[in-house]
């Protein structure tokens, strides 16, 4: 905590409280890049690309794909890239609420914001007949998910409802999230450790109030797993998460196979993966990747595609 203080001491020293980032137009918020299911959502979403499906392609599992915290629909690329020769299942990439767009709607937005495009695009296949929908989430969309569950969102979901949650995030690996709401009007934005690339995909400049929001909902899911989260008969769900995560503490995890039962009382699925990355599926614009990194990603992609059939 010491040293989390003394980071943010010297932030505001260094960045002169400056509340408003200036953002260049060739990054994400400044105007001019923008996620392309901005302007071609029925490329990116079943229930616009398929709105009224054959009796077949009903029963064909939908994944309901949805990204992290500052991200955009990007993160799931290579997982629909990696589907495509896949006709038995389709993939609906959902692009959070505030995200891909400019500074200002994300400033704007909250998590329930965020949480409700996951639940909007769910609900639009259950009325168009889609019968099988499962769920591939990261990081934060993972706790938007956890709380989903507790809300009893699934309870009355007709087929089995898989979910598979990839580093999903309840404790940060920096603990100075936990000051934002003290610092955070001081400081107005956190600029993120992202590559020139990343920089068209990922938020570089992060406003304090959605950081609170992130803090929000990471608190709200963590006091509901000490409560107690008892998954529905009809959700199947599992956990896979790197070992040495720079951004969710593994911890995390360990909050999650202790708080999460099935309805008769069983343990959830935990699969420890042997990386040093944070959502460890994402490997395009990263440095550096191993044999291992790519190893990990396509075991979990097969995995996902197999599971959801069973």
């Amino acid at each position: 905590m010491k040293k989390a203080l003394a980071i943010i001491i010297m932030f505001l020293f260094f960045a002169g409280c400056q509340k408003s980032p200036n953002i260049s137009a060739d990054i994400l918020g400044g105007g001019q890049v923008f996620d392309p299911s901005l302007y071609n959502p029925q490329n990116f979403l079943v229930s616009l690309s398929n709105p009224n499906p054959t009796a077949e392609e009903a029963q064909k599992p939908v994944i309901i794909a949805c990204h992290g915290y500052s991200a955009t629909t990007f993160e799931w690329d290579e997982f629909n890239d990696w589907s495509q020769d896949q006709s038995k299942y389709s993939i609906s990439r959902v692009l959070l609420a505030g995200h891909g767009s400019t500074y200002a709607d994300f400033e704007k937005s909250t998590w329930h914001d965020w949480q409700l495009s996951i639940a909007d695009e769910y609900n639009k296949l259950i009325e168009e007949g889609y019968k099988n929908i499962d769920f591939a989430a990261s990081s934060t969309s993972c706790t938007l998910l956890l709380d989903m569950i507790h809300s009893g969102f699934f309870n009355h979901a007709n087929t089995t409802v898989h979910i598979f949650l990839i580093d999903p995030i309840i404790i940060p690996s920096d603990k100075s999230l936990s000051l934002i709401g003290v610092f955070g009007p001081m400081l107005g934005y956190l600029k993120a450790d992202n590559t020139t690339a990343e920089n068209k995909y990922y938020y570089l400049f992060r406003p304090q109030e959605t950081l609170q929001q992130l803090e929000q909902v990471l608190n709200t899911v963590r006091h509901e797993l000490e409560d107690g989260i008892v998954l529905p008969n009809n959700v199947y769900l599992k956990v896979y998460k790197s070992k040495q995560d720079p951004t969710a503490d593994p911890v995390s995890a360990v909050l999650i196979y202790n708080g999460v039962k099935t309805g008769n009382g069983n343990r959830i699925d935990i699969q420890l993966e042997d990386s040093k990355l944070h959502v460890f599926t994402r490997l395009r614009l990263r440095p550096n990747v191993t044999a291992q990194d790519k190893a990990n990603q396509l075991n979990a992609f097969t995995d996902i595609a197999t599971r959801i059939f069973n």
